[in-house]
């Protein structure tokens, strides 16, 4: 027994001294996304109608398909590569953009000028992915390498390579682009609060760059300059940088600013598919007398009729969203201004959607597209669930109130607020950097879900709030590392942890 346990000790100490918690999981990480992604076959989100957005603009098209519906029920994980002059205008500006470039440059460069595969694009977002996710690990884990700072690295590990995140990757949508973005500014700001690296300024770059990508990553993120902002207020409170306060005050402005170009260059087209989907799967939801209602908000009664009905139906829509009618009568009429306007006279309806979102806010994984090739033999529209564990346990057991957001959200202040104190009182900067960025994801938490249904209603909730379970889960992962490593309530003290 004796042997064994000085064989053990010695592997753990030369495992500790080459295998840092953030290595650990980067290697577990590739070894759980990798063959699910990569594999023989593919897995990914097929085209919920929003992929033509991006393909088009960047120079890509589909093959053939039997019907429209097929683009909904299988993965394509092919596209053509257009050979010629590309006439088509952009459609939505986006930081995306970058991360398409670059999957279609290591695309031309190990594969094909003439078609473009998907893994490219999942290569590109699982990639970037990564090195936010070992950022965060070394930012939650540093100073310490016992046996607690290998166990975050697992949880790191269960909470975002669940597969309703990674399939994402293989996907033109712009989810894991601003995920991606997310962490690296999460990552940057405890990085920064924890003196794990010398030089500051490059952690201070990372943090505003991928703050305003993030922002500009997708239109509906515009408002999101404002969180990012609380964030940043957390920079002020550093002592040593009394001098660079103008600087930091002039990225806050920039972030600003970003939101507000990402909302100024929303197209109309894009603005009337919004409005229309904002009418159809908002307004005339949760509501007894839809027509009535509309009726007195200076809406043609008749579109009611039209409730749950998508922009971009799979195969059959019972009034054109093109039409012209429709876009004298309806979408000629809507505006973000008229649908507030309409919820402030209908608060009830209001919180009812809000409720609707709530049970929605943990539905991480898209269900209205399927995740596996035609080939691969399965039914339309089927799920994937191989490494689900975290997403299944947040939508099975999540409270399914808007009102219970908004309650620990207040939970979450309070307890963060002890080490905020703590730390201001012992002239530490740790806990005052951790709080504003919790007060910034908490604002994700509450702000994504309202303007997610003033701004689409209540279709493709799971896609238009990923950033809020996100921002949540990111909260949990940060209280639960920071209480086992014993800085939860004061900034980091040598032995604290007391590994075993």
């Amino acid at each position: 027994m004796r042997l064994m346990g000085s064989v053990w000790s010695r592997f753990w100490r030369g495992f500790q001294r080459f295998v840092s918690p953030g290595l650990f999981m980067v290697i577990v990480s590739l070894l759980v996304v990798c063959p699910f992604l990569f594999g023989p076959v593919v897995h990914g989100y097929a085209d919920n109608g929003d992929f033509w957005r991006v393909i088009y603009s960047n120079g890509m098209y589909p093959f053939a398909a039997g019907s429209r519906s097929d683009y909904f029920a299988y993965l394509h994980p092919q596209y053509h590569i257009m050979q010629y002059f590309n006439e088509h205008a952009v459609v939505v500006h986006s930081s995306q953009t970058l991360f398409v470039k670059l999957a279609q440059l290591l695309n031309g460069l190990l594969y094909s000028h003439k078609i473009f595969d998907v893994r490219f694009m999942g290569i590109v977002n699982f990639a970037l992915y990564l090195g936010a996710l070992y950022l965060l690990t070394v930012a939650l884990t540093h100073p310490v390498r016992g046996i607690r700072s290998y166990i975050i690295a697992l949880m790191v590990v269960f909470v975002f390579d669940d597969s309703a995140i990674t399939l994402y990757m293989n996907s033109f949508f712009a989810e894991p682009g601003g995920l991606t973005l997310l962490l690296y500014a999460v990552a940057a700001i405890l990085l920064l609060s924890r003196n794990v690296y010398r030089r500051r300024w490059p952690l201070v770059t990372l943090y505003f760059v991928s703050s305003a990508l993030m922002v500009f990553n997708k239109q509906q993120n515009a408002p999101l300059a404002l969180s990012m902002a609380v964030v940043t207020l957390g920079l002020l409170f550093i002592p040593q940088w009394r001098r660079v306060r103008p600087y930091i005050l002039g990225g806050i402005a920039a972030v600003l600013l970003t939101g507000v170009v990402t909302f100024a260059l929303i197209s109309k087209q894009f603005n009337d598919i919004n409005m229309y989907q904002t009418f159809t799967y908002g307004v005339l939801v949760e509501q007894q007398h839809p027509g009535k209602a509309i009726a007195g908000a200076g809406i043609n009664r008749q579109y009611a009729l039209m409730r749950n009905g998508a922009y971009n139906p799979p195969e059959y829509a019972s009034v054109l969203p093109t039409n012209k009618a429709t876009t004298k009568h309806l979408t000629g009429k809507l505006s973000t201004r008229w649908v507030v306007a309409y919820y402030i006279k209908h608060p009830q309806q209001f919180m009812a959607l809000m409720d609707v979102a709530a049970k929605n806010l943990m539905v991480v994984q898209v269900g209205a597209v399927g995740d596996y090739p035609q080939s691969a033999g399965g039914s339309a529209q089927q799920q994937a669930h191989y490494f689900t564990g975290m997403s299944t346990l947040m939508r099975a057991f999540y409270p399914r109130r808007f009102a219970f957001n908004i309650l620990l959200a207040v939970v979450l202040i309070l307890v963060f607020s002890v080490g905020f104190y703590a730390d201001i009182r012992a002239g530490a900067t740790e806990g005052v950097l951790r709080f504003m960025l919790v007060l910034g994801l908490l604002s994700i938490l509450i702000g994504v879900p309202i303007v997610s249904v003033i701004g689409d209603g209540t279709a493709d909730l799971a896609k238009h709030m990923f950033l809020a379970p996100m921002s949540l889960e990111i909260i949990l992962v940060i209280l639960v590392a920071d209480a086992l490593n014993g800085r939860l309530w004061h900034a980091y003290r040598e032995g604290a942890e007391q590994d075993v």
